[in-house]
């Protein structure tokens, strides 16, 4: 092949926007990150550390599909995390006799995650109830379900398919890897390889406009939330097969982290930009962090100011490519 060739394929502008793009550039943050902190602390870039570090960014991960799914779209879930718990605390209350393989339970408890979903969705497009405030009374009235359900006690899971999602090693890669790489690439060709995707970008663009030019704004809305519900109930699943038990709380870190993950890959937090491939290293980038926290002995509360200063100051630079456009 031609010098050229290689040219007219690769052009130097082309190669130019991906190396500036911020998908490209956390993931590079998130590889500097990686060789300092191994440099600095021996046994942290190793490669049985760096896999855990993946295995804990899947559950961030999956959280966060339906998170940039809401947020491209225009609205935000803040009942991501309550529906995290509900599906960790569910599936024992759901689990039935006659299914030995667990595939019943933690089918039922996807299906009432993504209703939950729905019910957000219908309410903010419908009754036209402002996301935050839909989402935050959703979620209020679920940590309400679940004291009175389950208490302060945690709740325990013998399910086969929990403990295989929990523990597996095919090919010495953790199978919630193998989840959350399926998960993923289902998210991106939706996204970006099909008529619901260009639908969810619009509406995030210009909601009005939008529907004038007949995208159907109520189903489109509807089932952003319900991916959302979903991949929040997919990954109270794999937490639940990770810890072996639920308890009231358990989804609590993740509505943070999934907001973090979203606009630390460069998913515009006021919609219509963005791609779930840069949620990916965000993810991982948030996990790396808590870890680095951890390794230093710094307490949790240096990990959600940090994480809220990540928030604030990409909600400034929203801001500017917002009033630039």
């Amino acid at each position: 092949m031609s010098a050229a060739e290689d040219t007219s394929r690769f052009p130097p502008r082309r190669i130019g926007t991906i190396l500036r793009s911020r998908p490209f550039l956390t993931g590079l943050v998130v590889v500097l990150v990686w060789i300092v902190a191994g440099v600095l602390k021996p046994g942290f870039g190793s490669f049985g550390h760096l896999r855990y570090l993946i295995e804990l960014a899947a559950v961030i991960g999956l959280v966060a599909v339906g998170q940039t799914f809401v947020v491209i779209a225009g609205g935000i879930d803040l009942s991501v995390a309550a529906i995290v718990t509900v599906s960790a605390v569910g599936v024992p209350l759901v689990a039935s006799s006659f299914d030995g393989t667990g595939v019943f339970a933690v089918l039922a408890i996807l299906a009432i995650a993504t209703g939950i979903g729905f019910l957000n969705g219908l309410g903010v497009a419908l009754l036209r109830v402002h996301p935050m405030i839909m989402t935050l009374a959703m979620a209020t009235f679920l940590q309400g379900v679940l004291i009175l359900i389950a208490g302060g006690s945690a709740v325990s899971a013998q399910n086969p398919l929990l403990a295989w999602l929990g523990n597996a090693r095919p090919l010495g890669a953790p199978a919630s890897l193998y989840l959350w790489v399926v998960v993923a690439a289902a998210a991106i060709i939706v996204l970006h390889r099909t008529p619901f995707g260009a639908r969810v970008y619009a509406l995030g663009a210009n909601p009005l406009a939008s529907q004038l030019s007949g995208v159907g704004v109520v189903a489109t809305t509807t089932s952003v939330y319900a991916v959302s519900g979903f991949s929040a109930g997919l990954a109270g699943v794999l937490l639940l097969g990770m810890n072996g038990q639920g308890y009231v709380g358990i989804g609590d870190p993740y509505l943070l982290a999934s907001i973090a993950a979203v606009v630390l890959g460069g998913t515009s937090i006021l919609g219509g930009s963005g791609t779930y491939a840069g949620t990916i290293p965000g993810a991982i980038l948030l996990v790396t962090i808590t870890a680095l926290i951890t390794v230093v002995n710094a307490s949790a509360g240096w990990r959600n100011i940090l994480f809220g200063t990540l928030i604030l100051g990409l909600l400034l630079l929203s801001g500017r490519e917002a009033v630039r456009r």
